[in-house]
């Protein structure tokens, strides 16, 4: 059952990596990750999807109780650091084993070392592309152990306290907790008055933003978008109508906002359940309806999944 109301979706090129090889080498590294589901693809949409049936599609799981969805997606998209995860540690060891562990084959963007802001600080990006910011924090006072963070960089940069706002107004459970700017003290030019660093709640989930500091471009992609759960129609047609401003995105509940950050729009619940279920006919026809759907309709979803 899931317990989070967004949640990170990871699109991998299965001819490079698989989700379940990631996985796996994720549980090498940390200490508490869970496979929670995994779903397969049908024939039904294979001329979208091109991948084998019965082959992986996703595979659900958590790290330190923070959940994920791996996508085995093909090679249309790459990970880059506009989203990054942050990683409280509470012991050097813990940080210091886990970046050793992080940055094997991978490349690290900021040297893990002692800086302003924490005595131990670190990003690495991990050889299947997904990025990682560690912090020791000792005190332990913050909720989640994992964070996601939005990078706002190229034609995004600037952007970032406007998008913590308009998301904030969207979504419900929501409040901005603290936004840190540059000023003038931090001699740089190129990045004065905008976000240094912000943290926020969605749904009551921790989230983190900044403007980058130098100029870079990492634009946003659906190489990470972020799945809300929707319970029902009324739900799902709020978030799309709210969120969605490039038509030509729209596609399978997929679709992109303003700041060009993806995020699926899913009856997450509803459809896991389908995919899971031992009919194998009711599994392909619940592929194909939604395959062929740019907005999820639970009512259209449930007569093609019954045959009706």
């Amino acid at each position: 059952m899931k317990t989070q109301k967004i949640t990170p979706h990871l699109w991998f090129d299965n001819k490079k990596n698989s989700a379940e090889e990631v996985v796996d080498f994720y549980k090498s590294a940390f200490r508490n990750v869970e496979i929670k589901n995994i779903s397969r693809y049908g024939k039904a949409g294979q001329e979208i999807h091109k991948q084998k049936p019965g082959s992986v599609m996703t595979v659900e799981f958590s790290i330190e109780n923070y959940e994920f969805v791996g996508l085995n997606g093909g090679d249309y998209f790459q990970l880059n650091p506009s989203v990054s995860f942050f990683v409280l540690c509470h012991t050097k060891k813990e940080i210091e084993d886990l970046w050793a562990k992080l940055k094997e084959n991978g490349e690290v963007l900021m040297p893990l070392d002692n800086y302003e802001w924490s005595p131990k600080y670190g990003w690495v990006q991990d050889k299947f592309g997904v990025n990682w910011q560690l912090m020791l924090e000792e005190s332990q006072s913050t909720k989640e152990k994992i964070v996601p963070l939005f990078f706002f960089t190229g034609r995004s940069h600037g952007q970032a306290e406007d998008a913590i706002k308009f998301y904030n107004s969207v979504f419900k459970n929501s409040q901005i907790e603290g936004i840190l700017k540059y000023t003038q003290g931090d001699k740089n030019e190129y990045a004065l008055g905008m976000v240094k660093h912000a943290q926020f709640q969605l749904e009551e989930q921790t989230f983190m933003a900044m403007d980058s500091g130098i100029k870079n471009d990492f634009p946003f992609s659906e190489a990470i978008s972020f799945i809300i759960d929707c319970q029902t129609q009324e739900e799902i047609d709020y978030y799309w109508l709210k969120l969605s401003t490039v038509p030509e995105a729209e596609q399978c509940g997929w679709l992109k906002d303003k700041f060009g950050m993806s995020w699926q729009v899913v009856p997450s619940t509803l459809l896991n359940k389908m995919l899971q279920d031992p009919d194998n006919e009711k599994r392909e026809r619940a592929i194909a309806s939604f395959m062929q759907m740019k907005k999820f309709d639970i009512q259209q979803l449930k007569k093609d999944f019954e045959g009706k």
